[in-house]
């Protein structure tokens, strides 16, 4: 198990090979996400949002801003209606 030391500015440094495993180095952001009461996964958010592009293939058909419009207006009326 690797460990770190919190200072009493609250930094810790993370391990040499946390870092490498992680694949972050000086002024990388990381995220700290809860999963459970007291628990945390500690996260690098290193990739940009470009490296996300055509992680879901194309679209079987394209939709118009006006069709999302509509389909957000109908979701809204339909959430009203039942009280949410």
């Amino acid at each position: 198990m690797t460990t770190a030391t919190l200072t009493s500015k609250g930094q810790i440094t993370i391990p040499a090979a946390v870092r490498e495993a992680l694949g972050v180095d000086a002024g990388d952001r990381v995220e700290f996400v809860e999963i459970a009461p007291g628990r945390y996964e500690f996260i690098a958010a290193t990739r940009s949002v470009t490296a996300l592009k055509g992680m879901f293939g194309k679209p079987r058909k394209s939709v118009s801003i006006e069709d999302m419009n509509a389909a957000i207006a109908r979701r809204g009326a339909s959430a009203k209606d039942s009280g949410r």
